[in-house]
């Protein structure tokens, strides 16, 4: 009698292997390959889920010391370089506001590529038709923005220059509904309203400009928006770091500005008076702007283009009362009383951003202690299912 494998592998192995044998051909070729699958799946979903704990704390450092530093570093760097180039504009008597832009940016590009040259200049993401696009709408807006608001400081008060940031914040709101569907909370609405109108108040007695600065003024008003939400969202959205994005945008910048130069500065810039002192003064305004620059840019990707806007507004207040207090200048009652108006506002605002950030952290964490019960759920199921079919199951 010819015997056949199978015969023979029964003989050799016995009864208990042959039914090993038959149950991994059947059940396990069908319930344990679908439970299998399963199992991959999942365990794809939730690898190596991180403890709520860790995350939130992660999340508490990124939302306390990031949007932090940022802010404090650009509100410090912003006040310093209002007075400074108020001070290079009006008393060295360098009516040349473009041009003091584009020196601006040439320091600001020579630092960066020192910067690239020892390696420490931060990689750019990939490329892409889209992202292209909005760098050079970036370098455009960019352009603008900081040229018409120079122009804007030279012919109008600081105190104007300053009203002229409050149509920023409606305009910013509108267009992020248009761009992005981004929508404002009700009490948000209230906080910016107390906020724009606290800087109304206290700005009413410095209320000096001419038609032209006016004009300028309101062609400045769409460009800085525009600028400050795709700062915002290039960060946020396209995973773009701040020096990386001024090292692209600063060449588009540059281009645009000299063709500014003609139609809004006067003539005999090359014959100004380059002395020690002068050039020391402008250049120094130069470094004031490239900090400015990146510390905007950081301060706008840790946070969003509204929030910068109420930076700029309680920056003016915080000047104001400063003044008031420390060097004893009448700016009235009424200015002191918008001042702290607007101080109100912007607490109640960042209140309101906080109390959100919150919210989102909490929800976050009880998703992922959701997620980390049902996958210990499952595992137990799968224990439970392959209990009737002994440890070789699997």
């Amino acid at each position: 009698m010819l015997l056949t494998p199978k015969m023979m592998i029964s003989s050799w192995l016995g009864k208990d292997a042959k039914k090993i044998l038959k149950r991994k051909d059947s059940d396990a070729g069908e319930k344990g390959k679908a439970l299998e699958d399963l199992r991959a799946s999942l365990f794809n979903r939730f690898r190596s889920p991180e403890t709520p704990k860790r995350q939130q704390q992660q999340q508490q450092t990124h939302r306390v010391c990031g949007p932090t530093v940022a802010l404090t570093f650009n509100f410090f760097v912003a006040i310093s370089i209002i007075f400074m180039n108020k001070w290079v504009l009006k008393n060295i008597g360098f009516e040349f506001p473009v041009f003091l832009t584009f020196i601006h940016y040439v320091v600001a590009f020579i630092l960066m590529a020192l910067l690239k040259s020892f390696s420490l200049l931060p990689a750019p993401p990939p490329s892409s038709k889209s992202s292209s696009l909005s760098l050079y709408t970036l370098g455009i807006v960019m352009s603008l923005s900081t040229g018409l608001a120079n122009v804007s400081l030279k012919y109008n008060s600081v105190g104007f220059y300053q009203m002229a940031k409050i149509a920023v914040t409606p305009s910013i709101v509108f267009a992020e509904f248009l761009w992005y569907r981004k929508r404002v909370s009700f009490m948000k609405v209230v906080a910016l309203t107390v906020v724009s109108v606290g800087v109304a108040v206290a700005t009413v007695t410095d209320l000096q400009f001419s038609l032209f600065g006016a004009c300028v003024a309101l062609a400045w008003i769409i460009p800085s928006a525009t600028n400050k939400i795709l700062w915002s969202n290039m960060q946020q959205r396209e995973n773009w770091t701040a020096l990386a994005l001024m090292w692209k945008t600063t060449p588009i910048t540059l281009l645009f500005l000299v063709s500014m130069i003609p139609f809004l500065d006067p003539p005999g810039a090359l014959s100004f008076d380059w002395s020690l002192a002068n050039t020391s003064a402008i250049f120094l305004s130069a470094f004031l702007g490239f900090f400015l620059q990146w510390s905007g840019a950081l301060a706008l990707g840790a946070t969003s283009a509204i929030t910068h806007v109420v930076l700029g507004q309680f920056k003016t207040c915080v000047l104001l009362l400063g003044n008031f207090y420390i060097f004893g200048s009448n700016s009235g009652v009424v200015s002191v009383c918008g001042a702290i108006v607007a101080i109100i506002g912007t607490s109640l605002y960042t209140y309101l951003n906080t109390r959100g950030q919150s919210l989102k952290a909490s929800s976050s964490s009880s998703s992922l202690l959701d997620k980390k019960s049902r996958f210990s759920e499952l595992k137990d199921d799968e224990k439970n299912l392959l209990e009737p079919y002994g440890s070789d199951a699997v």
